[in-house]
């Protein structure tokens, strides 16, 4: 393999490491504000719906209904239901439904 790829493959790594390694080593046995807490422990949701919300706007393609009706049944049966597979099968189920009366 050319240098290059060795060189893009090592800087990638470090990227990676260094948010994880700064909290462990600067931030080992102190205490975070409860705000600062509360933004960190939603990160991920954040983040899921920023990933999620474009792929129910193109997930077929000329058909912007499908996605909203996917989002609408999942989005309601995640309130109704804990279970996630719950959630996704029964969201299929209706969507594979729905693409075969419409």
């Amino acid at each position: 393999m050319e240098a290059w790829y060795w060189w893009m493959l090592l800087g990638m790594a470090i990227v990676t490491y260094i948010p994880r390694a700064f909290p462990l080593t600067f931030l080992e046995g102190k205490e975070l504000p409860p705000v600062v807490s509360g933004v960190l422990r939603n990160i991920p949701f954040a983040v899921l719906g920023a990933l999620i919300f474009p792929a129910i706007l193109y997930v077929q393609e000329g058909n912007l209904l499908f996605g909203i009706i996917g989002a609408i049944v999942a989005f309601a049966l995640a309130i109704i239901f804990s279970n996630v597979m719950v959630v996704v099968l029964v969201t299929i189920g209706v969507l594979a439904v729905y693409s075969l009366i419409f």
